[in-house]
């Protein structure tokens, strides 16, 4: 099975070793350039970065493309985006761990991230990440032994109304019960078993 480059270092980057049936996705071509490091990911955040013209008023800008191509934020990458912007280091590490998309380790393939505000508090948002951490047995801030789900909390997601809420890949449920999260993660997470345990594509 092809798959993009990020999950592949995600595997490589928490020590996990890489499925067998899972193949590297051929990368869209950059037009021949190469960056000094050797990693062409970091093409994308000085593309980023060029483009505000490197004001330090686009660090979180800058950040999120960082956190899209590597998958999370490395403290080599947090001191490469500090150099490059001339911001101290001090502030870009404030800025990203005030924003609750950010992490500073792989995460896994699904990310369910539980807001812990506190109107999301009162409405027993507790009981959601006691929910998850039972049937994944793994805490808060942990990911599952095989890569496949991080368990995030985060400070306030900004749905106050909707509260209790999650946040899975990206997709905001609101009014959640640990019943409702616990399914639809087991869902995310069981299509993908199955996907890894296809055949491994030949040719």
């Amino acid at each position: 099975m092809a798959v993009p480059i990020l999950i592949i270092h995600n595997y490589q980057a928490s020590g996990r070793e890489t499925p067998e049936n899972m193949t590297l996705q051929e990368p869209a071509t950059t037009g021949g350039e190469v960056h000094p490091s050797g990693d062409e990911r970091y093409l994308s955040i000085d593309r980023t970065m060029k483009q505000s013209k490197y004001e330090k008023d686009s660090l979180l800008e800058v950040l999120n493309a960082a956190q899209e191509v590597f998958g999370y934020l490395s403290r080599d990458l947090l001191i490469y985006i500090s150099n490059q912007l001339n911001v101290p280091m001090s502030q870009v590490y404030g800025v990203a761990t005030f924003y609750h998309m950010f992490t500073f380790e792989p995460r896994g393939e699904h990310n369910c991230i539980i807001c812990k505000g506190t109107a999301c508090h009162v409405k027993d948002a507790d009981r959601i990440i006691q929910a998850l951490s039972e049937e994944f047995n793994i805490a808060a801030g942990e990911t599952t032994p095989d890569g496949l789900l991080s368990l995030t909390i985060a400070r306030c997601v900004g749905s106050c109304s909707l509260a209790p809420v999650i946040v899975l890949d990206g997709q905001v449920y609101g009014k959640e019960t640990p019943e409702n999260v616990n399914r639809r993660v087991l869902e995310a997470v069981s299509r993908s078993k199955e996907e890894l345990a296809q055949p491994m594509e030949v040719g």
